[in-house]
């Protein structure tokens, strides 16, 4: 199916919009490769750009689930194919700029991901997208029927290997593989809580998790600093409960998630429609001229 037809097999412009948008980071990472020439600099940070943007299309296709509870937008399951394929398309970019880097040399590459163990983890990533990306047609759901769900909830192990792969590439600043698998945390408890038949609608387990997803962002950068660098990890705690800017990564996944709380007060049948539909009405309301006889 073309990624701008709906299910119906009539163009959507919503479907479109998205395909358009999830290109738009390839064409700004890759456009400084093939305009230098494969120069090294460019290679180099394209690898890292590519690998920021699969784990990122990879948490988005995982938002979809939830987001279309919390605000009941249906629609949104129609999106959900083309964004775990953005995320498989990235990490394969991601892969073939770095082959790119070592020259094409196959042997190496492919030594370097048994020796290396943060591209073995990688790898293993990767191998389960594509397998997620061989199984997402509807003829694959098919014939794999109740097991295809089975088969596409790996797709949380994989988050957890890309997270880890994140962090371990990161060396020293790991702000940003912080900041991502706090906002993969928060996915997990949104999906925990619907588990315990938690309404998504409530702002109240809403907020809950985002404070909890909050702590645990700090407790992932505590530990990470704790146990794999030498950097003293008490003064990255007291850095995480200062609200200093720019801000910590546990502050960033707690503000997202206080946002998604404030996104379902507006969502189909929400209380937050009633008041704007409450508010507009009442503006819409013209006094009447009083008539003089």
């Amino acid at each position: 199916m073309f990624p701008w037809l709906d299910p119906s097999g009539r163009f959507s412009v919503f479907k479109l919009t998205v395909f358009v948008l999830l290109l738009v980071p390839g064409c700004f990472i890759l456009w400084p490769v093939i305009a230098e020439g494969g120069a090294t600099i460019p290679v180099k940070e394209a690898i890292l750009e590519s690998g920021d943007w699969a784990i990122r299309m990879l948490l988005i296709s995982l938002l979809i689930t939830p987001l279309r509870r919390i605000t009941r937008a249906s629609k949104l399951v129609q999106i959900r194919r083309q964004v775990g394929l953005a995320a498989l398309g990235y990490a394969l970019i991601h892969l073939f700029l770095y082959m790119l880097s070592q020259s094409w040399d196959v042997l190496r590459v492919a030594n370097e991901i048994v020796v290396r163990i943060y591209l073995t983890i990688g790898f293993v990533a990767l191998t389960g997208l594509v397998i997620l990306g061989m199984t997402s047609t509807k003829s694959a759901m098919r014939k794999l029927g109740r097991n295809w769900t089975r088969l596409h909830k790996i797709s949380y192990g994989i988050g957890v290997l890309a997270a880890l792969h994140f962090f371990m590439q990161s060396k020293i600043d790991v702000s940003e593989a912080t900041l991502m698998s706090g906002f993969f945390v928060a996915l997990m408890l949104y999906r925990a809580a619907h588990a315990r038949d938690l309404s998504l609608r409530s702002p109240f387990v809403l907020v809950s998790i985002a404070v909890l997803a909050g702590l645990a962002t700090a407790g992932i950068e505590y530990a990470w600093y704790g146990l794999a660098t030498g950097v003293p990890p008490s003064a990255v705690l007291v850095a995480n409960l200062e609200f200093m800017w720019p801000l910590r990564p546990a502050w960033n996944v707690l503000l997202c998630g206080l946002g998604v709380a404030v996104i379902s007060l507006f969502g189909r049948d929400a209380i937050g429609r009633e008041w704007l539909g409450q508010i507009a009405s009442s503006l819409s309301v013209r006094p009447q001229r009083s008539r003089g006889g």
